[in-house]
């Protein structure tokens, strides 16, 4: 009768734990998708050069155009035409497919799905 009355006290404090555990999980995946759409809205509005599809673009003030001339961001680093990125401390990189270069300098990766919206949108 011990054995079992110890086990189903067991029993109910680990369903109590699991249920805590999809709790949780529920609401970090929540979170990350609000993190997600906020990281979206930003990238949206700041002003960056990008590589994509081999080419290098500018997106300034929500609309993405064609980068047309070498730029200099506010830390000094150079980006060409080409995608060639040179620091201020005289190192050398080329950008690669999904990569984001804001003004101030700093490099960031695009997410996959915002990439392939702007795909669709310069096809129509």
């Amino acid at each position: 009768m011990k054995k079992l009355l110890i086990l189903a006290v067991a029993f109910t404090l680990s369903a109590g734990a699991f249920a805590q555990e999809k709790k949780m999980d529920k609401k970090m995946d929540k979170m990350d998708k609000k993190m997600d759409k906020m990281d979206h809205k930003m990238a949206m509005k700041k002003d960056c050069v990008m590589m994509e599809g081999g080419k290098m673009m500018m997106m300034k003030g929500g609309s993405t155009m064609a980068m047309d001339k070498d730029m200099t961001m506010k830390n000094g680093t150079m980006v060409m035409t080409d995608g060639t990125v040179k620091m201020k401390d005289g190192k050398t990189m080329m950008m690669k497919n999904g990569q984001c270069m804001y003004m101030n300098g700093k490099m960031m990766k695009m997410k996959m799905h915002k990439m392939e919206m702007e795909k669709m949108e310069h096809k129509n």
